[in-house]
């Protein structure tokens, strides 16, 4: 699966409106915890949802993005349906309590 870095708020809106459902990663260069937990959200959804693409923000280079969907924590998921947010997790994110979260909806839309 290929990843990809959201660079403004304009491409997001074409990424929600084209994708059924979309994995948005919002963290920091600098972040310890964000860089830990990254490749193994995307291992998640290689393995298990690999319908669903994951797009970084970085909240230093698109502050605009991260405070648009009130992300002021990092690292923070948020996971899109059909264009909404559905599913927010911040800060201490659990692998297993996100997959099972995302399952939910998944076995629905796909």
């Amino acid at each position: 699966m290929q990843y990809k870095t959201i660079t403004n708020q304009e491409e997001l809106d074409k990424i929600l409106r084209d994708n059924l459902g979309v994995l948005l990663y919002f963290s920091r260069q600098t972040c310890n915890v964000g860089e830990a937990l990254e490749p193994k959200v995307k291992k998640m959804l290689d393995e298990k949802f690999p319908k669903i693409p994951f797009y970084f923000v970085d909240m230093d280079q698109t502050p605009d993005v991260a405070a648009k969907y009130t992300v002021f924590v990092e690292p923070t998921i948020i996971v899109f349906f059909d264009g909404k947010e559905t599913i927010k997790k911040s800060r201490i994110i659990s692998i297993p309590d996100l997959e099972n979260a995302i399952q939910r909806i998944y076995d629905i839309a796909f």
